[in-house]
């Protein structure tokens, strides 16, 4: 008897398991071969789900998989406290993790793809759930495993560092900052190239309050390009820090502009 009810204990928990996992990591409408195991790294015990509201925003085909433009756009959710750009083949699959502490849930960029993959934005609220979106992309492939341009050029040593961005007003009391970074981004894939890549961004206004901030990943494409939306402090002076791998740190402040960008541009 006591046998019978253990084992009925082990099934029930088996099934409350099996459960708790379909809860965590729901079936994914794309069919990927990596997202349970994507799923389990990056969300952990967080409750997951697909929300058509997390607009990711790319190109159908990769015409240059070693620079493919992606915008995550959750402005119409309320409570976003992070943001994840996740390609699932590439063999470094989160190009982008961004807090933006006070700035619009929005981030664009451009990232290497290695071969043909679902790109995904993956929105956390602020009570610990997970809204994710996104869609396959046709590419020949090999952006992760091929040299950077200036390292073919030879060039890369001299531009290292140089920070070209500026700011530009938008309705509702927020900018659009436009960064450019200079650094080939290694992913170590290369031979006899070690990683070597930007790793941290952060965004602060004339008081030092950090806007915005995030962890970048050498899936971000050579000469990173970055765009997001922080609270412009009704036009002060906003200054761009980062980060690299090798300890450097890099900064720059970022004029403000009289004319808004067009408002699909990155």
């Amino acid at each position: 008897m006591l046998q019978r009810q253990a084992s009925l204990w082990v099934a029930l928990a088996l099934v409350l398991v099996a459960a708790d996992a379909r809860a965590t990591a729901p079936v994914d409408p794309l069919g990927s071969p990596m997202w349970a195991a994507h799923a389990r790294t990056l969300f952990g015990d967080d409750p997951v789900r697909f929300d058509p509201r997390v607009k990711v925003d790319f190109p159908m085909i990769a015409e240059n998989q070693r620079a493919f433009p992606v915008a995550i756009d959750a402005r119409a959710i309320p409570g976003v406290v992070r943001i994840v750009i996740l390609v699932d083949l590439n063999p470094i699959p989160i190009a982008i993790d961004y807090r933006p502490l006070h700035a619009a849930p929005y981030v664009a960029t451009r990232i290497k793809l290695d071969q043909r993959t679902p790109v995904r934005g993956a929105v956390q609220l602020a009570s610990g759930e997970w809204l994710v979106s996104g869609g396959w992309i046709d590419a020949a492939g090999g952006g992760c495993s091929a040299p950077p341009v200036s390292r073919v050029k030879g060039d890369w040593a001299e531009h290292l560092g140089e920070i070209r961005g500026e700011a530009w007003p938008l309705p509702g009391g927020l900018a659009r900052v436009r960064l450019n970074f200079r650094h080939p981004m290694d992913t170590g894939l290369v031979d006899n190239i070690a990683t070597y890549h930007l790793e941290a961004l952060r965004v602060k206004d004339s008081g030092g309050r950090t806007l915005g901030e995030m962890d970048i990943w050498a899936a971000v494409a050579e000469d990173p390009a970055i765009t997001l939306m922080v609270e412009d402090g009704a036009g002060a002076q906003l200054t761009a820090e980062a980060r690299d791998t090798n300890g450097r740190d890099y900064r720059a402040a970022l004029p403000m502009a009289r004319q808004s960008p067009m408002p699909g541009g990155r």
